[in-house]
């Protein structure tokens, strides 16, 4: 009989209830936008009951009774970072980066300009800041007077924290042009240890932040040069997914461009820009 108790329990433990899964489905979508399928119900389960222990509760559906009781603001912010994705390469899309180095980059240096400003709007764990970082300053070494900021934005606190350290597993820089490797990346005293460091120059070049792209503003200015937000898009619904553009392009300064992930499109979506490369986008004026 006690074991057919700690069967079901187990069994009511393994599955969010279907109200509570609609409940965290609805409370995602209107805090940061993000859409979960029932698709990734069993992602979702599994994520959460990492969180099991260390809020003290039973199942799955204690939890969110946990949540919701509106004493759990902390666990708020683990809950979304929980059903956040965080898939993240270093030169990532290298087509947008061959783009920036033969094409902006040269228009940016025959038109004089001194202060390079870029915001990586979704940096996750930091391999795209620290991409772009690489060649920023790369361009800036060789023009006396030449500098330039990176903001690099999340919503999710915890790969914030990864990228503020900027240590990574050393196959992860296997992308990494060899000369840009030598110049940006640190290895280990310990010839055993598998990982590796940006280097302390270019991690002060990186100012990151928590953002959510859901806010009605971003605070970051309506100057910047170029905005990365790629690969984001697809886990918003299509009207959230314009609103986000329109406000991403409210901040570059006009001529300035939007990267966006390969997969997307703003096709119909009422935002001043022309389409100058595969999901490169130029501000108009």
């Amino acid at each position: 009989m006690l074991a057919a108790r700690v069967a079901i329990a187990e069994t009511n433990e393994d599955h969010l209830s279907t109200r509570n899964f609609a409940r965290i489905v609805s409370h995602i979508r209107q805090s940061c936008g993000i859409t979960i399928s029932e698709k990734k119900r069993v992602m979702l389960e599994g994520r959460l009951r990492r969180r099991l222990k260390v809020v003290g509760v039973a199942d799955l559906d204690d939890y969110c009774d946990y949540v919701f009781a509106g004493h759990a603001e902390e666990e708020q912010q683990h809950l979304i970072n929980a059903v956040t994705t965080n898939k993240t390469d270093f030169f990532r899309e290298p087509k947008h980066f061959e783009y920036l180095e033969d094409k902006i980059l040269p228009e940016m240096a025959r038109q004089g300009q001194r202060k390079i400003t870029v915001w990586s709007a979704a940096c996750s764990t930091g391999a795209e800041p620290y991409t772009i970082a690489m060649l920023l300053d790369d361009f800036a070494g060789q023009r006396q007077g030449v500098s330039y900021q990176v903001l690099a934005t999340d919503i999710d606190t915890q790969v914030l924290g990864h990228a503020r350290r900027g240590i990574y597993n050393e196959e992860l820089l296997e992308p990494v042009p060899p000369a840009l490797h030598r110049k940006y990346v640190m290895k280990p005293r310990d010839t055993r240890c598998s990982e590796v460091r940006i280097a302390p120059r270019l991690r002060a070049a990186v100012a990151f932040g928590q953002l959510n792209l859901m806010d009605a503003s971003y605070g970051v200015g309506n100057q910047i040069d170029m905005v990365f937000c790629r690969n984001v898009l697809i886990y918003f619904e299509k009207e959230t997914q314009e609103l986000v553009v329109q406000r991403l392009v409210r901040c570059l300064k006009p001529g300035g461009h939007l990267f966006l992930g390969h997969a997307e499109s703003i096709t119909g979506f009422d935002v001043p820009v022309s389409q100058v490369g595969s999901t490169i986008f130029r501000k108009n004026g």
